[in-house]
């Protein structure tokens, strides 16, 4: 998690060494965003739900055998998955 700014953001990291399944992005399935957004919900309310905005972001981290590992940023990588019923 950091912020942009004034905007809160929770980053998923996802790294891949080959492409024979996608890349690295592809990798934060439905299922997943919404394990994302229920934590991310959780730990506003813990936080006493301020009136923040907040975003996801994924980082990919390409590992290449023998080479330097290459990184992309995808912001607002995703929405809170509907229904909101967490």
């Amino acid at each position: 998690m950091c912020r942009h700014g004034r905007v809160l953001v929770f980053v998923e990291v996802k790294a891949r060494s080959r492409k024979d399944f996608g890349g690295p992005g592809e990798a934060v399935t439905t299922k997943k965003q919404r394990r994302l957004g229920r934590a991310a919900l959780a730990y506003l309310r813990l936080l006493g739900n301020p009136p923040i905005c907040f975003r996801f972001d994924v980082i990919e981290v390409f590992l290449a055998p023998g080479a330097t590992p290459r990184f992309g940023l995808i912001p607002n990588a995703f929405d809170l998955p509907k229904p909101y019923l967490y």
